[in-house]
């Protein structure tokens, strides 16, 4: 036998020993009778001395001490220890032994210091412990999968899986706790600025220019399909009509879109519209509403108005439309220094760009090899390099530099001694998105980016359409209902590429929290958005003539933006995925692995739908006949 199966033996032979254990202990369980608790465990301190008290919670540690028994009792609010006492309370000890971790207990006791040199001054009931005069046993637990504390290693899937276990630990709970702060100061403050919470529907027409749909099957009405809205925006822009002037709603929104860790198939956002609004108005109310909540929730200041930059700024420094601020390694062109150069790629690419790391020098071929395959995530096909040394430029590429072109290089990205110096050339979106998100990637990896900062910033004037290399033609940047800039309606369709919107994001520390708009409210001007998106009459009144005609029935100016509730709490939280503030997600397979969502579902449901598919397990004779079966989505 190896050792991996004599390993695997034992552990089930420990789980298989465990159950019986725990079976046998149930015959200790009681109910709470007319227990009620007196405090939570978290709460308890000096001031509480002599006083008998009653708390529930979950057994965190048990430690046999000689005849003392420890017990660490857990809830929400923190950790109380307990002790069980032969000699205070022998029918309390009696039976103590019997606990173990994740048992549900309530006891009732007297508040005590703890004894001198004991202290646990991190805890805030570091000082007191509990001494049991009568407990009750309201369940027992079998022994879970990974430990019920924030030092857990168990992998991110064991722990989706046993969600409800993982949401125990001390970090989750806080995660939650923040998040609902959050959302109750949101509330708040837009509450005493006027705002209405509106809620909008959840089973809505399927509209193109987005991400895909999550389709529902209506059975009413065969063959025919409600969509899960991606964002309210329609519904918003129809209040405005409807005269509502400030609008707000914490909702849910759904995307069928690729995941990652900030991207979530079902996520919240907090949406917010405004009537006779423009974009500073917009601007500063959302300003206020951060300052709000960092005030109250997180006990910062935060220095308002926020920095703003335009995209293309942002692009030509950064790389991406939602850079990071707090540290620096900004990208510097030098296309035109190097034009003609000898090093070929440089000399014909449409963009060459630079990025200086001080101190880089010291980088191993290892470091440099391991940044090179990150780039190609990017569409990259390498990464060119100089490290700047006292009496040379080493790297392959240098005895193709002339010294004009060195001199360049030198003085537009103050090299120093001691520095490495990463070039891009190509297509100008390749370059931007490599060396802009290796820069980010560079500075956690040389630990350049400050602890318990929040650099806000505002990203301006967005273009307002992108080409869609896939489709081969122009679509919206942000959605085909933002309002071009004044001036640019004339060229949405001469010379899309150089048309701006009345668009801006909120960044935070080089992730978007919050995106909005200056929206059209114009019928004739909309329909000329449709046509430049290349829609026909017949598509545009098909999928939008219902907000088509709203707009030609007296809407107002109006325009608002939408916060991104599951990132902005992450941010919040330290935390390094959406998953970890959202109580039940998915997986990036867009799975549930606690309840093996999605799964199949009867023929029958499926025929009352008026759908058909193929036949599944435990359904034989019940679904269509094969040949005559489409795949339902």
């Amino acid at each position: 036998m190896t050792e991996e199966s004599q390993m695997a033996e034992q552990t089930a032979q420990a789980a298989a020993q465990g159950q019986d254990v725990q079976q046998e202990h149930q015959k200790y369980i009681t109910g709470l009778g007319d227990w009620h608790r007196s405090q939570t465990c978290g709460e308890l301190t000096l001031a509480n001395n002599g006083q008998e008290v009653c708390l529930m919670g979950w057994v965190q540690y048990r430690r046999d001490h000689g005849g003392l028994i420890f017990v660490d009792l857990r809830d929400r609010s923190g950790l109380t220890q307990v002790v069980f006492s032969p000699d205070a309370a022998p029918e309390a000890h009696k039976n103590a032994h019997i606990l173990r971790s994740e048992y549900v207990l309530a006891i009732k006791g007297l508040v005590r210091p703890r004894p001198e040199g004991m202290v646990n001054p991190n805890m805030v009931t570091g000082e007191i412990e509990v001494v049991v005069t009568e407990w009750k046993l309201l369940n027992t637990s079998k022994t879970p999968p990974f430990a019920i504390e924030n030092r857990c290693d168990a992998g991110e899937n064991l722990r989706l899986a046993w969600r409800y276990l993982d949401l125990r630990r001390p970090r989750m709970q806080d995660n939650l706790r923040l998040r609902h702060k959050v959302a109750q100061c949101i509330r708040r403050h837009l509450d005493e600025d006027g705002f209405v919470e509106v809620e909008t529907p959840v089973l809505t027409k399927s509209t193109p220019e987005g991400a895909r749909d999550f389709l529902v099957p209506s059975r009413l009405n065969t063959g025919e399909f409600y969509a899960l809205p991606q964002s309210p925006q329609l519904f918003k822009q129809l209040l405005m009509v409807a005269g509502m002037d400030r609008y707000f709603q914490i909702v849910r929104c759904f995307r069928d879109e690729d995941l990652r860790a900030d991207r979530q198939p079902e996520f919240t956002q907090v949406d917010i519209e405004m009537s006779f609004a423009d974009e500073e108005t917009v601007m500063g109310m959302a300003e206020k509403l951060m300052a709000r909540v960092f005030k109250d929730v997180m006990g910062k200041e935060l220095s308002l108005p926020f920095p703003r930059m335009p995209w293309d700024e942002a692009m030509a420094r950064y790389g991406v439309d939602k850079p990071d601020t707090r540290f620096g390694l900004e990208l510097v062109d030098i296309t035109e220094i190097v034009r003609g150069s000898g090093f070929k790629l440089f000399a014909t690419a449409p963009l060459v760009k630079g990025m200086r790391v001080p101190g880089g020098e010291s980088m191993t071929r290892k470091e440099i090899d391991a940044f090179t395959e990150f780039v190609k995530i990017y569409g990259a096909q390498g990464l060119a390099w100089i490290k700047i040394k006292a009496d040379e430029w080493q790297s392959p590429i240098a005895k193709f530099l002339s010294d004009e072109e060195r001199k360049g290089i030198a003085a537009a990205l103050d090299l120093q001694v001691g520095d490495i110096v990463f070039f891009q050339a190509g297509e100008p979106g390749m370059v931007n998105a490599a060396l802009g998100n290796l820069r980010v990637h560079l500075a956690d990896h040389m630990n350049l980016i400050p602890e318990n900062t929040f650099n806000f910033l505002w990203v301006t004037d967005f273009p307002l359409y992108e080409y869609d290399e896939e489709e081969k033609r122009y679509v919206a940047c942000h959605h085909p209902f933002t309002s071009p800039a004044p001036g640019h309606m004339e060229i949405m369709t001469s010379d899309p590429a150089r048309a701006r919107a009345r668009a801006y994001d909120m960044v935070l520390n080089g992730s978007e929290v919050g995106g909005g708009s200056i929206r059209i409210h114009s019928g004739e001007v909309q329909r000329r958005m449709f046509e430049a998106l290349g829609f026909t009459p017949e598509q545009a009144e098909s999928q939008f003539g219902f907000l088509i005609q709203a707009l030609e029935h007296g809407a107002p100016p109006h325009g608002g933006l939408a916060f991104g509730l599951d990132r902005l709490i992450m941010l919040l939280a330290g935390a390094n995925s959406i998953r970890d503030v959202i109580a039940f997600p998915k997986t990036q397979r867009a799975t549930c692995l606690m309840t093996e969502a999605p799964s199949p579902v009867a023929a029958k449901q499926l025929r009352e739908l008026g759908l058909r598919l193929r036949e599944q397990p435990g359904e034989k004779g019940k679904a269509d006949k094969p040949g005559e079966t489409e795949k339902a989505d």
